[in-house]
């Protein structure tokens, strides 16, 4: 390989390192945000996943409620959750200074993600959801929850530093705190 392909490579990767988590970042964002509109508005497909779909499966469970309007994982309050999700990703993203924000926003976006990624695989949801007039996503929602699980768990591990920092402080003062009553 020549210098200019090596220096090409380098500097290729040099941006990534410095501004790749911008992708990561924009891409959650306009999936959290642009389900927005669906779930804040009770659209019929939402009504169908959350109400037609998920609410007897928990009923079954002995749930019945929680994903129904007012319930504790109801479209409102998951939409919630991205929305927040979304909003400490992009501040974190461009303060540089305060990079922990954007690790607090993937953290909790791979917590919503993951469980929407469990409902598709684990109940009558299923991975191609099949609406109430018989037509069917092909996957599009499955696919989209894939690509920002995977996008929250890239970002939390460029910023490793931050959060295996937390828990060094944490095991340390634990530590330290049983070490004191002996």
């Amino acid at each position: 390989m020549n210098t200019v392909a090596l220096s090409t490579e380098k500097s290729v990767l040099n941006w990534i390192r410095k501004h790749g988590h911008w992708v990561l970042t924009l891409y959650v964002a306009f999936v959290f945000i642009q389900s927005l509109f669906f779930k804040f508005t009770g659209s019929p497909e939402t009504v169908y996943i959350f109400e037609g779909k998920l609410d007897p499966w928990a009923a079954s469970l002995g749930f019945a409620g929680a994903f129904a309007p007012g319930g504790i994982f109801s479209a409102k309050v998951i939409g919630t959750f991205e929305l927040i999700a979304s909003l400490l990703l992009l501040v974190g993203a461009a303060m540089a200074h305060r990079r922990t924000v954007q690790v607090v926003g993937a953290a909790m976006g791979l917590g919503v993600i993951s469980g929407a990624i469990f409902f598709h695989l684990f109940t009558p949801l299923g991975v191609a959801v099949v609406n109430a007039d018989g037509s069917s996503d092909g996957g599009e929602l499955f696919m989209l929850a894939c690509g920002v699980w995977i996008s929250c768990a890239l970002l939390l591990w460029m910023r490793k530093d931050i959060w295996l920092g937390w828990l060094s402080m944490r095991t340390h003062r634990g530590t330290a705190g049983r070490s004191k009553r002996r």
